[in-house]
This record gives structure tokens, sequence and C-alpha cells, in this order.
């Protein structure tokens, strides 16, 4: 195998779902990941499945509010949870189910930045901006 053709994503935040640009099909395999990242009424819009820097766009904002969502479940959990008649332990556990979503969402959000970043580059080549 030619070293030309050994896959190099664009950078690490990449994701591993979504094929690299150059490659056929492409901007589908991100359409589909996109889709899966945002609510499933949103996904069913032509508009938006047509114009994957619109879902792109969608996906971030709603990641944006993810984020905000489980850092605010984060930081009250030890002030909110005891008063549930929580025990010790299963607030332990709460705070690092969320610290691991933070991770992960982190991770997506970047990973959505540098695709929508890809699909706007390929969208103005296109149309010769």
């Amino acid at each position: 195998m030619s070293m030309s053709l050994t896959y190099t994503p664009i950078s690490t935040d990449w994701p591993c779902q979504v094929k690299t640009p150059g490659n056929r099909d492409w901007e589908r395999s991100a359409a589909k990941w996109l889709r899966d990242l945002v609510p499933s009424r949103y996904a069913s819009y032509p508009l938006l499945i047509r114009q994957p820097v619109l879902l792109a766009r969608h996906a971030q904002i709603q990641l944006q509010q993810e984020i905000r969502v489980v850092r605010t479940a984060l930081h009250s959990a030890r002030a909110e949870l005891p008063a549930l008649g929580m025990p010790e332990t299963v607030i332990e556990n709460t705070i690092k189910l969320y610290a691991a979503e933070l991770t992960q969402l982190n991770h997506i959000a970047r990973g959505v930045r540098v695709v929508s970043q890809a699909l706007v580059e390929s969208h103005s080549t296109r149309q010769g901006h």
C-alpha cells in the first residue's frame, strides 16, 4: 500500500464515523452523523438534510445547550441531591456520570466544529467563492 493512500484524519477531533473530504460520499457520511446528533424531528426536515452546513450549525447549537445542561446538573448535584434523599455513593456516581458525559459532549462538539468547517470549505470551493 502506497503512503499516499494511508488514511490521515484532518485532526484528532475528526469523528471516525465520518469519511474524510476527498472520499466519495464524505458529505453524505457527515450528514448521517450530524442527523444522529440532533433531535429526530429536525433530522426529518428535507432542508436540513439537503444542506449539511445548516445541519452542522444546528448540531453545534444543540450541543452547546446540552453541555450547559450537564454542567448545571454536575455543579448542583452536591448541593441538591442530599435533600432528595440520595445516599453518598449515589451522589458520587452521579457526579462521575455527569463528568464523563461532559468530556464526551465536548469531544463530539469539537468533532462537529471540524466537520462543519470542512463542509463550509467544500461548499465555497464548489460555488467558486
